[in-house]
């Protein structure tokens, strides 16, 4: 009877300490379930700061484009305003001729 006895000590003691294992687990495990929330919701940040980042470089390039167009019309203004010029001088120079011919 004894022997019984001491190994239902045995067992209960046993018994304790997967009970305790088992608190102290389910702690860690909750723990890491909070972690693991945090980090999606850091992921999903970065995530969505990720896709604000690459639209304001889609814009950025759009308006670039844009603005070396810009450059571009201003330098076909001034072909445009150079070659006008050259066809007034052209024009004077001819009423020059014309007039010497009179």
């Amino acid at each position: 009877m004894a022997a019984l006895s001491s190994q239902m000590n045995i067992i209960v003691e046993k018994t304790k300490n997967l009970i305790q294992m088992c608190e102290v687990l389910q702690e860690e495990n909750d723990l890491l379930k909070l972690e693991v929330q945090s980090l999606q919701v850091a992921f999903n940040t970065s995530s969505d700061k990720n896709k604000q980042m690459e639209e304001q470089m889609k814009a950025m390039a759009v308006a670039r484009s844009l603005d070396s167009s810009e450059a571009d019309k201003d330098a076909i203004n001034e072909k445009i305003l150079d070659t006008k010029q050259k066809i007034n001088d052209f024009v004077r120079e001819i009423d020059k001729c014309i007039s010497l011919l009179k």
